[in-house]
């Protein structure tokens, strides 16, 4: 008899995605099969995205997709799981009656037993304590086996007016050291060379568990396991960059120069009524001893633009910034009206246009930027993590881009590569947002 193949769409962020590798190790170890396309499988997982309107309608659409594809005799079953299923819950499992299984994160380790009693007629709907969701264990990676995402804590407690984690995911709670290292050196010996860390609030790490930011001791742990070539460092605070943390990615040789910092505005009305702290001011300040503190270092940060009250005062300094700091990546989303936030509640709502023409004013700013950066990158040797073969040329990623959102390189070689190779690379122009070059 062949065994049950199981297929997983993993939506939203990387969080999710370390989630949906969890339950994928639980899977073949219950005996089943994990196949990489969902078109040729019995059963489908869906792991959803519920963080703002856009993530929840490919999250709905993609279910129902796949729920036609059951009415169709192509699959067996349909199980959702993630964000959107935790967030809606009972309201999700009733609209949608077609689904087998709907898990909240909190019932992720009943995920073999569900998809069982599935295939033997039940429907399954369970939801359980935010808190009772695993983060440690086995996983199969969804990814190219040269990188992985190290989740190093789960939830939020920064209560930004606009943002719904907490609401989805609970209060923050920081994995033991211990447990982080034991999966690094577990990642590091099946070859993966690049540790992405990350978590809501990255640089809050420790805090809850340790009673002090823990990230710069974290940071120097893993560098010194072997095989490990890069670690990254996605989604740190700007109020919580501490000197000990600007120190240890200056000064650990494997630590890329890079960080992301979610800053999301300019204006200091907007950032208070965010729940943020700090203003154009303190952001540029910021930027200034990064820069500074780490030769050659890439800043990354998004832009909430539309965010209710927003005036047009609070947006030219919104604009402001962005030129002034001239971030090296950046991204911006017109703000998404969230049920159940402070922000989602307020009267004084932006029209959806206007919100939408903000955050494409603010691209076109970061357009330019992004370019005239690219171009001035003509004539360094960059090293080059080698991910695939285009048209003739190999094609990867510097330090200066993470996995899925940044730009490429592109680039010749004499020499026949290999994906996960690191590669020095002769920088000879730009194209757009990316960069060609020559091996060396």
């Amino acid at each position: 008899m062949n065994p049950i193949k199981v297929g997983m769409i993993s939506l939203g962020c990387s969080k999710n995605q370390v989630d949906a590798e969890l339950m994928m190790a639980m899977i073949v170890e219950g005996g089943w099969q994990v196949v990489g396309d969902p078109e040729h499988c019995d059963v489908v997982i869906i792991n959803t995205c519920g963080f703002i309107e856009d993530a929840k309608r490919e999250s709905i659409d993609t279910i129902l997709e796949y729920c036609r594809k059951k009415e169709e005799g192509r699959l067996r079953a349909v199980v959702v799981t993630g964000c959107l299923a935790e967030r809606y819950q009972q309201e999700l499992a009733q609209e949608i009656p077609e689904t087998d299984v709907v898990l909240g994160i909190g019932k992720n380790s009943h995920i073999v037993q569900a998809i069982r009693e599935a295939l033997e007629g039940q429907r399954v709907v369970e939801f359980g304590p935010k808190e009772d969701l695993g983060l440690e264990g086995e996983r199969i990676l969804a990814n190219p086996p040269y990188f992985a995402y190290i989740k190093v804590a789960e939830g939020c407690d920064n209560r930004c007016s606009y943002c719904a984690i907490p609401l989805i995911r609970g209060g923050f709670r920081s994995r033991s050291m211990e447990d982080i290292m034991t999966e690094v050196r577990r990642l590091a010996a099946r070859g993966v060379r690049e540790m992405n860390l990350v978590a809501q609030d990255t640089s809050r790490y420790g805090l809850d568990r340790y009673g002090k930011y823990m990230l710069p001791e974290l940071i120097h742990q893993v560098c010194q396991v072997e095989g490990v070539d890069w670690v990254r460092i996605l989604y740190a605070y700007p109020e919580r960059i501490t000197d000990e943390l600007i120190d240890a990615i200056a000064k650990e040789p494997k630590v890329v120069k890079y960080i992301d910092i979610p800053v999301q505005h300019g204006s200091g009305k907007v950032l208070r009524e965010m729940n943020r702290v700090g203003d154009r001011h303190t952001i540029l300040a910021l930027v200034k001893k990064l820069r500074e503190r780490i030769p050659g270092v890439v800043i990354r940060t998004t832009m909430i633009a539309g965010f209710p009250g927003e005036t047009q005062e609070d947006f030219e300094e919104l604009c402001q910034l962005v030129t002034e700091a001239r971030f090296e990546r950046l991204g911006c989303f017109a703000y998404s009206q969230e049920e159940d936030t402070p922000a989602g509640e307020r009267e004084d709502q932006i029209d959806p246009k206007v919100r939408a023409d903000r955050a494409d004013r603010i691209m076109e700013l970061q357009m330019d930027i992004a370019f005239e950066f690219a171009r001035s990158c003509k004539g360094k040797v960059l090293d080059v993590l080698v991910e695939g073969r285009q048209g003739g040329r190999y094609y990867g990623r510097s330090y200066m881009d993470a996995p899925d959102i940044d730009t490429r390189v592109y680039f010749t070689s004499k020499e026949k590569l290999s994906a996960g190779q690191l590669v020095p690379v002769e920088i000879t122009g730009s194209r757009e947002y990316d960069l060609v070059g020559v091996a060396r």
